[in-house]
């Protein structure tokens, strides 16, 4: 297929009808990888803005306060708050780095605005592999009622 607007549509409507199934299934399948992909990225979004809130929230607390630290997302254990401007971030695979507060934050929202930039440009990508489906659906659905036999 070309890549630009205009030449994709004559050379899908030049396609045979098993070509036109062919391509119909591989987009569609791209779409359901991509939508993934979104869904995963917004996830990970969401879980780096409640961190970055609760790295405010803590930043607010004072030194010896009680609290309970959470292990899992189910367990929490007691714990005292010793010192608030040095914290732990989880970069991944099982490494964590010591980091300011400040530091902190500013990783969580340097990731955030990653995970915003990427979100954008596979939503433009799901978006336009979308239109491709719909496009070799209809052909496919007009090439297969020229071929029907009428009664």
């Amino acid at each position: 297929m070309a890549s630009k607007g205009g030449g994709a549509r004559i050379e899908i409507e030049k396609l045979s009808v098993e070509q036109l199934k062919a391509v119909k299934e591989q987009t569609d399948l791209e779409v359901n990888l991509l939508q993934d992909s979104l869904t995963n990225i917004r996830s990970a979004t969401s879980r780096l803005e409640i961190a970055s809130n609760a790295l405010h929230d803590l930043s607010l607390r004072p030194q010896g306060k009680k609290m309970l630290v959470p292990l899992t997302a189910s367990l929490y254990v007691p714990g005292t708050l010793d010192d608030a401007e040095k914290v732990l971030v989880d970069v991944g695979t099982g490494y964590f780095i010591e980091k300011t507060m400040v530091e902190g934050k500013d990783y969580c929202e340097r990731k955030i605005n990653l995970l915003k930039s990427n979100y954008d440009q596979l939503l433009e990508v799901a978006t336009k592999k979308k239109n491709i489906a719909d496009e070799a659906g209809a052909i496919l659905q007009a090439k297969l009622k020229q071929l029907a036999p009428t009664p």
